[in-house]
């Protein structure tokens, strides 16, 4: 392994890894990963280009974990709000508790949360919310004012009351937003505790890494990387665009699930970080989501991080058979009535695109907005995670292809490692 400090250039020379008491301040490079290391850091080399980082991890181990900004104020412990990235770690925590029985895939929302039957709810059940049948996408409207949104007991009251989209019968319709509140009040009504509590038990505590908040603790918000673009379409208000696309029937579904009143400056204001909003406000850094990732594309087992963070053991986090069934693609055929696209999603996850012209067949995570995001690659037995605090490109804040290239370049090396 190589690794340097946060800032530093990689000289090649060897440097032993040292703890830290919540993040290695070291970059780590596995000599084998030195051209995805370099593809990365390329894409911070211009003004204006924000920052990020890279995780990487192999067979349980970690290989790769790098950051980078033009002004090089990045470093191991900054975190950043990663957008649709959190409906991959929501998932993964409703997963731990229904491995152990507290929730039952095939059983009704409402055995859980009575009040969810109203309105002809009765019989969607857990997958039906996991797979994105729920028929609840529309968040434009969904509670009063434009911070509405922030109240999660208003919201998620608001959803229990609602009627279900006819179109849930016959497609999936993306839960952009509202997915994060279904999963959180599912684990909230079958466990008894509070959503992030169940994050911190189930997901932080095993795998060693605080790094998991959909609440950001007030001591540590100052690792926080500001948003470097506004996220609405360059010289349109965003209330102004999401007003017309919703009154515009192709694409009037991506207006309802994902563009409601005033969020492209809601996403800027602080009180996100105190607010519960597992669809969108997850907090991350990339160590800790390729840490998640890595176990599920290690058959559950992660490994001891070598960098003297996390439990000395190795960990599981899910069973194999677990993984297998969450693995599993739902409903193929058709296309998704929000997004217009057809989508292949798996229980809570879906599957990720890479700039390839082999995609992986059983890879499983989430993207989000902006350019972040992180999934498990079974059959490699690699995960990958890219975190970013500039959202998309020069032409649409909403995504670009950087994970799809990083990822592509991180396939391709596995996939000759393997073959050696």
């Amino acid at each position: 392994m190589v690794s340097a400090t946060a800032g530093d250039d990689f000289t090649g020379d060897d440097h032993a890894p040292r703890a830290a008491p919540r993040a290695p301040r070291e970059m780590l490079l596995d000599p084998r990963f030195t051209r995805l290391a370099d593809q990365f850091f390329g894409i911070f080399h211009h003004h204006g280009h924000g920052g990020g980082a890279l995780a990487l991890y192999l067979d349980g181990h970690p290989v790769l974990d790098i950051w980078a900004d033009e002004q090089r104020r990045w470093d191991g412990d900054t975190v950043v709000l990663a957008f649709s990235t959190g409906k991959g770690v929501a998932s993964t925590a409703l997963h731990r508790v229904a491995e152990r029985g507290l929730i039952d895939y095939e059983a009704p929302v409402a055995h859980y949360w009575p009040e969810f039957a109203a309105n002809g709810k009765h019989d969607i059940t857990v997958h039906d919310v996991l797979a994105h049948r729920a028929g609840l996408h529309r968040v434009r409207g969904l509670v009063p004012g434009r911070e509405g949104i922030l109240d999660y007991e208003a919201v998620v009251s608001a959803l229990a009351a609602s009627e279900p989209d006819p179109r849930r019968i016959h497609a999936s319709g993306y839960h952009a937003i509202t997915f994060g509140w279904l999963v959180a009040e599912i684990v909230r009504r079958a466990t008894g505790k509070e959503f992030i509590e169940v994050v911190r038990t189930e997901i932080a505590e095993p795998l060693g890494m605080d790094e998991f908040w959909f609440r950001v603790p007030e001591s540590e918000r100052s690792r926080l990387a500001a948003i470097t673009r506004n996220l609405g379409p360059p010289g349109i208000r965003w209330n102004t665009a999401s007003s017309v696309l919703s009154r515009v029937r192709p694409i009037r579904g991506l207006a309802e699930a994902g563009m409601p009143e005033g969020f492209d400056e809601l996403v800027r204001d602080p009180r996100v970080h105190d607010a519960v909003m597992p669809g969108w406000n997850g907090v991350f850094t990339a160590r800790a989501l390729a840490r998640m990732y890595g176990a599920l594309a290690n058959d559950g087992l992660v490994h001891p991080d070598n960098a003297g963070v996390g439990p000395r053991s190795s960990v599981r986090l899910l069973r194999q058979e677990t993984i297998e069934t969450i693995n599993r693609t739902q409903f193929a055929d058709g296309r998704d009535y929000v997004l217009g696209l057809p989508l292949r999603f798996t229980l809570g996850y879906h599957r990720p695109v890479l700039m390839a012209k082999q995609q992986p067949r059983n890879a499983f995570g989430h993207y989000g907005v902006g350019g972040s995001g992180a999934y498990a690659d079974p059959e490699l037995g690699m995960s990958i995670a890219f975190v970013t605090n500039r959202l998309g490109n020069a032409i649409t804040a909403l995504g670009d292809a950087r994970l799809a290239k990083l990822a592509a370049t991180a396939t391709n090396t596995v996939r000759r490692l393997r073959e050696q």
